[in-house]
């Protein structure tokens, strides 16, 4: 069975090539748990922060479900991905699945770029967003590195194409094994704009690398 090439960046930067998705195709291809991040080589002493199990989702409330919560954007394909708690600042790359149906991670020679996943939605479109990077790799910590450092209420700021800045509260953490991957909770749509940022995570070793994936949850809360 072969899954549609995923929608890619036009030459110089602007919206993207629409191409035809099979959309239930990748998302199943998702929800299966098998499009994980697989980025990042360890081989350091101390390791990555990891999520403490204080910031795990609440789920007292619908996402979003506020009533200063912001209108969903329209379409437009992000430039930047800014964390201030943990000093990220990082142009952003498209990335699709990659042979084996994982979603697939920025080249490992430029540890410091940050991939949009575009086989979902833009970040501040209503439905979840996806971008993902690297823990690290043979050169020493990568852009993601300290993601697991996160805590709630911190923001995650996406400069989009169209000049708008969608800022994302995160309100979740936590770190999931690659198998049994809860890719429906991850990637389903909440019904309102959200954001995942992906990483490796969890125990690593020399010979399987990360056994999981860090996963921050977060909502949009504001546009600049």
């Amino acid at each position: 069975m072969s899954v549609s090439e995923p929608s890619a960046i036009a030459a110089g930067g602007g919206e993207p090539r629409r191409k035809q998705v099979s959309w239930g195709v990748t998302a199943l291809v998702l929800l299966c748990g098998i499009a994980l991040v697989r980025a990042g080589s360890g081989g350091f002493d101390a390791g990555p922060p990891q999520p403490a199990t204080a910031v795990t989702p609440d789920s007292g409330r619908s996402p979003g479900a506020t009533a200063a919560a912001p209108r969903p954007l329209p379409r437009s394909v992000p430039d930047r991905v800014r964390i201030p708690a943990i000093r990220v600042d990082a142009p952003v790359t498209a990335v699709g699945l990659d042979a084996d149906g994982w979603v697939a991670a920025p080249p490992p020679e430029d540890p410091r770029l940050v991939g949009w996943f575009t086989g979902a939605v833009t970040p501040g479109e209503k439905g979840t967003a996806v971008v993902v990077g690297h823990v690290d790799n043979a050169a020493g910590p990568a852009v993601f590195y300290g993601l697991g450092a996160l805590r709630k209420g911190r923001r995650v700021e996406v400069l989009r194409h169209d000049g708008k800045t969608a800022v994302f509260e995160v309100y979740g953490v936590e770190v999931f094994p690659k198998d049994g991957f809860p890719g429906d909770r991850v990637y389903g749509s909440k019904g309102a704009p959200e954001l995942r940022v992906i990483t490796c995570g969890g125990r690593f070793t020399r010979e399987t690398g990360y056994d999981g994936n860090v996963v921050v949850f977060a909502r949009l809360a504001q546009v600049r």
